[in-house]
């Protein structure tokens, strides 16, 4: 592969510390280190995660882009793209999708790549825009075959144009974090806590989680709740909370830099969600080896099953998840166990090599069917 051939660009919306986000700088910053020349197109003004590649050596480029209806950000990247000159395009959430695959046209680019994170069960004209502008792309990538699945029947894309490759998971980093000393949430040793991950939004079923565990607080006042995230829904929980016999009990967090010591020191991680791709923070709780309860959602079967089929409850029901909560609580040898197994599946399938080496194979795939690589 020439110099040429070995460009590649990416494109999301921001760089905050998300799980796309993460994604795409653990790619950009693996391929760079295989040789590859990532550079990376930021439509916003940046975000966390911009320090990151920069140490990686992969050039950042933030557009500062207010709107992605302004045409002006689909010239302005096609005005960078034409002067790069990649052979692909990666983009990555679903502005970036629409404005990359417009500019990609507009700049020449051959191949052109988006990454499908979500089934988006609640703003289904992303799946309108997202159809039809089907003509500018080469290949989507779903992170699990739920996913996959979702995109054909709901959103009408032809399966050859729809490839699987999960998300992956630092191993190291939560396997060998020392719990966090949770007596700064008034937790003192021995009480037991439910830990949630994720932005506070109707998706994410935090309601259902704090509907679930109510009757377990009120019977149980060594039991705590925590959940770690920000998000629009955080005054109406907040007041909820507030309302209740056992807030003192339930913790939101906001945002925190510490989710692998959090989950070290957690008796159990909750999975709420409404709906999902594959879901990052579960990835992250196999790998810390906490005990887990997740609803039944997309990717969560591709992750747990089957050494985990006894931790999946249906979703949107808080009496189900009530009963796998405790299911897990008072069996935890056995819950320690499952956790053990899971820690070493996400070991085996789904280090970081594992997530370069599928796209870079499917990278070189791609190009090889323009004609722009050997076979």
């Amino acid at each position: 592969m020439n110099s040429k051939h070995r460009r590649v660009a990416f494109c999301i919306t921001d760089l905050d510390a998300g799980g796309a986000e993460r994604c795409l700088a653990t790619l950009a910053s693996g391929l760079k280190r295989r040789g590859w020349e990532p550079h990376v197109y930021c439509l916003s003004a940046g975000g966390a995660l911009v320090d990151r590649l920069v140490e990686a050596n992969v050039p950042v480029t933030c557009l500062g882009m207010r709107s992605w209806r302004n045409i002006g950000t689909v010239v302005t990247l096609a005005r960078q793209l034409r002067a790069q000159r990649p052979a692909l395009l990666q983009t990555f959430l679903f502005h970036a999708n629409l404005v990359g695959r417009l500019a990609a046209v507009m700049a020449g680019v051959p191949v052109v790549v988006s990454g499908v994170r979500v089934a988006e069960r609640e703003r289904r004209w992303h799946l309108s825009l997202d159809r039809i502008t089907q003509w500018a792309v080469t290949m989507n990538v779903c992170v699990s075959r739920a996913v996959a699945n979702f995109s054909q029947t709901a959103g009408g894309i032809p399966r050859e144009k729809l490839a699987v490759i999960p998300n992956c998971v630092d191993v190291d980093r939560f396997r060998n974090a020392s719990p966090a000393d949770l007596s700064e949430f008034g937790i003192g040793p021995g009480e037991r806590t439910l830990l949630a991950v994720g932005r506070l939004h109707r998706q994410k079923g935090h309601r259902l989680l704090l509907e679930a565990a109510a009757p377990l607080l009120d019977r149980d006042p060594h039991l705590h709740v925590l959940i770690a995230g920000e998000g629009p829904l955080r005054a109406a929980l907040q007041e909820s909370i507030a309302a209740a016999s056992w807030g003192p009990q339930v913790h939101l967090l906001g945002p925190r830099e510490d989710i692998p010591q959090l989950m070290r020191a957690a008796t159990l991680f909750v999975l709420p969600s409404l709906w999902e791709g594959m879901p990052n923070v579960l990835l992250e709780a196999m790998a810390a080896g906490v005990p887990a309860v997740a609803s039944d959602v997309e990717g969560v079967r591709e992750l747990l099953a089957p050494a985990g089929e006894k931790l999946i409850v249906p979703p949107g029901s808080a009496e189900s998840l009530r009963s796998g909560i405790e299911t897990v609580l008072s069996d935890p040898a056995s819950a320690r166990k499952i956790a053990h197994d899971l820690q070493v599946i996400s070991q085996e399938r789904f280090a970081r090599s594992s997530l370069l080496d599928s796209y870079a194979g499917l990278y070189n795939e791609l190009l090889k069917n323009r004609g722009l690589l050997n076979s």
